[in-house]
């Protein structure tokens, strides 16, 4: 790899102009089309890029460079080291030709930073690569075609295997949740993140025919409120009603109201017993910033009206603590206690915890959606019985998002 000047030879300066205009012409659709910026990761501490054929590097003066098919970057001052060259540029965007480029990560292990082995994963991605310096890492965003972004999250999402109805019906949530978010997210560097946080997008991982086919056959499609796309959530196992959204974010959207979810029983989510150890979740508790001694008993105050823990009253050493079940399953993990659907078995030095379903039960029961698509309904069907009064509509005619109500 070389970051050094170009040589103003013949030779070498063909070189280059021949990769910039390979490179130009093979994301101008990117650039010219309907984008998605993904947040990969956030506090990212090294990037190695690889690529088929020439990468293009830009900084943020506009200034671009070609290199050869890989690159080491590192965290720098303000800015960045590219294979050991200095460049003093907050942002720097990186693309390739038609076949993308090759991310392998590496961050800080989130659950004990510097007591165990750092974080690392590899993506491939098509479109354009940018990198922002934030902290003390960056943060790597991937600016791709909407519909190839959809491609990445329906594996992400489900099983390629499932019935194509149900996939189809994934493929539209997954559009109109990121045409939902970008329309809210001029302000950020991106629009949505690759994880639960938002929707699971490994790039062009898990990509095969059926994914292929889900996509093309509902390409545009998004499921409007009023002319304008909506706030899709969608998780994986109701195990029941599914759930109104203003008891589980207190934001009422019109049209994700609870609606009867028996279509799920053949989910591994579908019943699950759990247990964690108490003093973990104190010391969980303060660190997201609840007042809470040792913890002597816990148990539901409330329920909503689809029979999920909507709160709980905890008695410590220092007093009582009322806390949302959502916030004990933040605090816990959400894959160690699946929903707020749940019993309090026992508590001791662990507390034990029996329920059903998994994840927020709001919108879309993945699980549920898979049943009715094998029983023959079609995606349109399925996506507007778990989204009322919505309707499919081409994107390209929407307009912007109805604000929720509190």
């Amino acid at each position: 790899m070389d970051l050094s000047p170009v040589k103003p030879t013949v030779h070498r300066i063909v070189i280059v102009v021949t990769a910039w205009l390979l490179l130009a012409a093979g994301t101008s659709s990117v650039e010219g089309a309907q984008s998605i910026r993904v947040l990969l990761s956030a506090d990212v501490l090294k990037l190695d890029v690889q690529a088929d054929g020439a990468v293009w590097l830009t900084d943020s003066s506009r200034h671009g460079r070609a290199i050869r098919s890989s690159a080491h970057i590192t965290a720098h001052g303000k800015g960045f080291l590219v294979n050991g060259i200095r460049m003093a540029h907050e942002r720097l965007t990186m693309r390739a030709g038609e076949q993308g480029l090759t991310l392998m990560l590496v961050k800080p292990n989130e659950k004990a930073p510097g007591a165990v082995p750092d974080q690392r994963f590899t993506v491939p991605v098509s479109g354009l690569v940018h990198i922002v310096r934030k902290g003390k890492g960056f943060l790597v965003i991937n600016q791709a075609d909407l519909e190839e972004y959809v491609k990445g999250v329906v594996p992400g999402e489900v099983n390629s295997s499932w019935h194509p109805e149900m996939l189809k019906a994934q493929a539209v949530a997954a559009r109109t949740y990121a045409l939902y978010q970008q329309m809210l997210s001029a302000a950020r560097d991106y629009d949505v993140v690759a994880t639960v946080q938002d929707q699971v997008y490994k790039g062009k991982n898990g990509i095969d025919a059926a994914v292929l086919r889900a996509v093309d056959e509902t390409r545009g499609l998004v499921l409007t409120y009023q002319n304008a796309p909506i706030y899709a959530a969608f998780s994986s196992t109701a195990a029941g009603l599914t759930e109104d959204a203003v008891n589980v974010w207190s934001k009422d959207y019109p049209y994700l109201k609870g609606v009867e979810c028996p279509f799920d029983l053949e989910s591994p989510f579908y019943h699950w017993t759990t247990s964690f150890r108490l003093d973990k979740l104190e010391q969980s508790l303060r660190q997201q910033g609840f007042a809470v001694g040792t913890i002597a008993s816990m148990e539901p105050l409330s329920y909503s009206r689809g029979g999920r823990v909507a709160k709980l009253r905890v008695v410590h050493s220092e007093g009582e603590l009322i806390l949302r079940g959502e916030d004990l399953r933040k605090a816990v993990g959400y894959s160690i206690v699946p929903s707020t659907q749940f019993t309090i078995d026992s508590i001791g030095q662990d507390i034990v915890l029996s329920g059903y379903g998994a994840g927020h039960a709001v919108g879309m029961c993945q699980w549920g959606a898979k049943e009715l698509a094998e029983l023959g309904y079609p995606f349109s069907t399925i996506l507007a019985y778990y989204y009322p009064g919505t309707e499919l509509q081409d994107m390209s005619l929407t307009k912007h998002p109805i604000p929720p109500t509190s």
